[in-house]
């Protein structure tokens, strides 16, 4: 048995990680490799960095595209660990095909339509959209072939939802990190993620309110909380920022150097 108390102890959301505990107790018990739902990042980093510690344990990520945010944990044995690769990962594609012309659509509206169609969260991995004519998204075989050619509502569209080889789908080109320097009246959150994400300050305000922002993986849903340096700004399908300098101009404003990947 696995020290439960002790790999909870401090944690951000302990109940969230208490199942992968369990799961990595039956890959040691059972000598079987061992796939976790669809995790996001948050949990999946506080569940490598807590079990990463055990050394009879190996630990792997896969999301099925480059620099996905959200992926299955692989949990084996160090003594019978494969790569990744050389397994047969449960990972699908799914087509989400519909007219969003005189509808846009972000990628959480394209997930919640999932949700409403009988997916649970876990099954969905990274959703992204591809202009006016829906989006695509990695999610669990068993889910992509229940939804196979079913019909879907995605904020006012009506999609229809196809199975896809992860080979067929085409997502995003992978986040290069760059470095961002700007100046900014204040250190308030939709100031900062505005300039830093590249989005209106009002439709960050907008996103943080829905809460689709999170500080340090926590979910923040006032745009005037004030940054600090270190701190991790995430935006829910557009990547993260680090605050890594922050100083007073003499004219009372804030320069701010920040990471974006």
């Amino acid at each position: 048995m696995l020290p439960h108390r002790t790999l909870l102890e401090g944690s951000r959301d302990p109940a969230a990680l208490e199942p992968l505990i369990t799961a990595a107790e039956q890959a040691l018990r059972t000598w079987e490799p061992v796939w976790t739902g669809f995790l996001p990042p948050d949990l999946r980093e506080e569940a490598e960095a807590r079990l990463g510690c055990l050394s009879e344990l190996s630990l792997a990520s896969l999301g099925g595209v480059v620099g996905a945010e959200r992926r299955r944990l692989l949990l084996q044995r160090v003594e019978v660990a494969q790569e990744p690769g050389n397994l047969s990962a449960p990972l699908s594609g799914l087509e989400i095909s519909g007219n969003f012309l005189f509808d846009p659509a972000e990628a959480e509206d394209v997930r919640a339509g999932l949700l409403a169609a009988g997916a649970d969260e876990e099954e969905i991995g990274d959703v992204w959209l591809r202009g006016e004519r829906g989006g695509q998204a990695v999610v669990d075989p068993a889910l992509a072939e229940r939804l196979n050619g079913t019909a879907a509502r995605v904020r006012t569209v009506e999609v229809l939802l196809e199975a896809r080889p992860l080979a067929e789908l085409q997502p995003p080109a992978a986040r290069v990190a760059r470095r961002i320097s700007t100046v900014e009246a204040s250190l308030r959150l939709d100031a900062v993620a505005s300039a830093g994400f590249g989005v209106s300050r009002s439709r960050m305000a907008e996103r943080i309110r829905e809460g689709g922002v999170r500080v340090n993986w926590q979910p923040v849903l006032s745009p005037s909380r004030e940054l600090a340096v270190g701190e991790r700004v995430r935006l829910e399908g557009r990547g993260e920022l680090r605050i890594e300098e922050v100083n007073e101009t003499k004219r009372g404003r804030w320069r701010i150097v920040m990471q974006r990947t």
